[in-house]
């Protein structure tokens, strides 16, 4: 049994995303479209992850928590949780590293986060889409302490990703690797990707972007999930299918 999983989505809380996807709307739609295990992750921050939290159960949909953190690189990575509260803890900390820079919703987008009903709460006051005060050499580290992974994004993309900001993969605390398609190629070339495991995820920032681009995770829902879907998921058994993935 084999569950389809989609670990890069945005909702409107990133100011590059459509107001129309919101944490409930995203779980509407990938449920439809056949996803059972979903991860949101917004430029930089989890504040729509609450509401992600009570939008996925009732779709039959098991809730990822995280984001998409930008390094002092410019390298988009994956920082996935298990937890809610620690995904929330993570994202305090990395807003107190978000270059200060004050968002101008008229020129870059809103950055709006939501309650489970679609009401906005707030609107977040610095840019999100800029740069954490954090190198691709320490992010894992901190990740890890709270309790996360990473996974770096997109990484043979020509922009934010590992391969455009560094030429090629580095070895890190990975547990795998995103890519737009396998096999992986760069420049017509296959990308040496160091034998970590890989996934594809949609990036969906607009409602037709959602379940474009899931992969299988080769488990079942209870056991990824043995206390059921409200619960959340046992990130040992998600490191574990993880690292059961193809590796080219």
């Amino acid at each position: 049994m084999s569950l389809l999983a989609d670990f890069h989505n945005h909702s409107c809380l990133s100011p590059c995303g459509s107001l129309d996807l919101s944490p409930r709307a995203l779980a509407d739609l990938a449920a439809l479209r056949g996803v059972r295990v979903l991860a949101l992750t917004d430029h930089n921050s989890s504040l729509n992850c609450p509401a992600f939290a009570k939008a996925c159960p009732p779709c039959g949909i098991l809730p990822i928590f995280g984001m998409e953190a930008t390094t002092q690189e410019e390298i988009h990575v994956l920082c996935l949780f298990t937890s809610l509260q620690a995904s929330l803890d993570f994202s305090e900390y990395a807003y107190s590293l978000l270059m200060p820079f004050l968002n101008n919703p008229d020129k870059t987008g809103d950055q709006v986060f939501v309650d489970e009903d679609d009401n906005i709460e707030g609107e977040v006051e610095y840019y999100l889409v800029n740069p954490l005060e954090l190198s691709i050499d320490s992010i894992a580290a901190k990740v890890t302490e709270y309790s996360g992974i990473v996974i770096p994004a997109h990484v043979e993309r020509p922009a934010f990703s590992m391969t455009s900001q560094l030429g090629v993969i580095v070895k890190g605390q990975w547990t795998a690797l995103e890519c737009t398609r396998l096999p992986v190629m760069l420049n017509g070339q296959p990308l040496d990707t160091l034998g970590y495991p890989l996934i594809t995820s949609s990036d969906a920032h607009y409602p037709e972007h959602v379940a474009r681009r899931p992969f299988d995770l080769n488990t079942s829902m209870e056991e990824l999930a043995p206390n059921g879907i409200e619960n959340g998921a046992d990130m040992n058994v998600l490191k574990r299918v993880l690292a059961e993935r193809p590796v080219s």
